[in-house]
């Protein structure tokens, strides 16, 4: 069964196979999942084995571990049946495999079985199997590699969010965008379900409004919120967000980590006269954090600025260990953003 190629990866670059996207899998007799991103491999797998399903639903689908794999059993369960359904095999472990599994595996690439695909997860966390990915990637056409790297930058998790909301024909506002993925940073997992929640849930385009109802009570996105209404001049609203924030379990450090991600932004874009266009692009942000960051400059001066980078600086300092009061140097920090001037003036 044929496969379009797609882009490749900096991995598939010495690759001869079709490198696939992880949104957009196609079966093949050899299927390679790499890469360390499981819920990017899992949403490849799936997509592979629902291709088949909708192919064919007696399709037939045996999932063995090639860590603890028994002599013979690839063979057996890709080979033809009685009845000559179509069969999916799916391996995971294939970076930690047993030697009967790699000798097995070898050979059977070589000689795939009629109307079988066999899906092969590999991590890459370690190099054992590495023969085996070389020997696939080394193919004359029966194998393809589906590359799901780490994600893990800002920019890649906001693609990954915006993905999910594209694939499924639906809108989200940028606003709401960056707020979603600010209030998961730390589990793609979490982002991915929280974005599927979304797509479940509520008809129409997803606001910043509809995130904030969902997710108002996780610590980024309350940080973010004390951010935006300090940097906005709004003290009292800034004020009762913090400490809204500081109820619902947010820790003073990632609400500092929020200010100091905006002000590193505005005096990125400070003082620029381009297109918000050329300067994301020089500056490898996304057009709409350009925008945002302009909207965010109004009223601020280049000394008010660094001002408010200074007062940052100290309160990161200070609710990491440097004071005994940590909630005192958030409310100090808030006010001198807010009101654009040292703290007791």
């Amino acid at each position: 069964m044929a496969a379009a190629p797609a882009s490749r990866s900096s991995r598939g670059a010495k690759s001869s196979i079709p490198q696939l996207s992880w949104r957009e899998p196609r079966p093949a007799p050899v299927v390679l999942v790499s890469g360390p991103e499981e819920v990017c491999a899992e949403r490849a797998i799936g997509g592979v084995r629902a291709y088949l399903k909708a192919e064919d639903p007696a399709l037939e689908i045996t999932d063995i571990r090639a860590d603890d794999y028994l002599a013979g059993t690839l063979l057996a369960v890709s080979s033809p049946s009685l009845f000559g359904e179509p069969r999916l095999v799916r391996v995971s472990g294939v970076e930690k495999c047993s030697d009967a599994f790699l000798t097995e595996a070898l050979a059977y690439i070589e000689h795939p079985q009629e109307g079988a695909t066999v899906v092969l997860r590999h991590t890459g966390a370690s190099v054992r199997g590495k023969k085996l990915l070389d020997a696939i990637r080394a193919g004359t056409g029966s194998g393809v590699e589906v590359p799901c790297p780490a994600i893990t930058k800002e920019r890649d998790r906001q693609d990954f969010a915006a993905g999910e909301f594209k694939a499924a024909g639906r809108r989200i506002a940028p606003k709401a965008l960056h707020a979603l993925v600010s209030a998961f940073s730390g589990d793609l997992a979490e982002l991915a379900s929280a974005c599927q929640q979304l797509l479940a849930d509520v008809d129409g385009d997803i606001s910043e409004a509809v995130v904030s109802r969902y997710y108002g009570g996780r610590v980024e996105l309350n940080a973010f919120a004390v951010a935006d209404a300090a940097i906005a001049g709004r003290y009292g609203e800034a004020l009762v967000s913090l400490r809204h924030a500081l109820a619902s379990g947010a820790d003073p450090v990632p609400v500092v980590a929020a200010f100091a991600m905006k002000l590193r932004t505005m005096a990125k874009v400070a003082g620029s006269r381009e297109p918000s266009r050329v300067l994301a692009s020089r500056l490898g942000m996304r057009d709409w954090q350009v925008d945002n960051a302009k909207r965010d400059l109004v009223g601020w001066t280049q000394s008010s600025l660094g001002l408010a980078i200074q007062a940052a600086a100290r309160a990161d300092a200070e609710v990491k260990g440097a004071s005994r009061d940590p909630v005192f140097a958030l409310e100090r920090m808030i006010s001198v953003i807010a009101n654009r001037r040292p703290f007791g003036e």
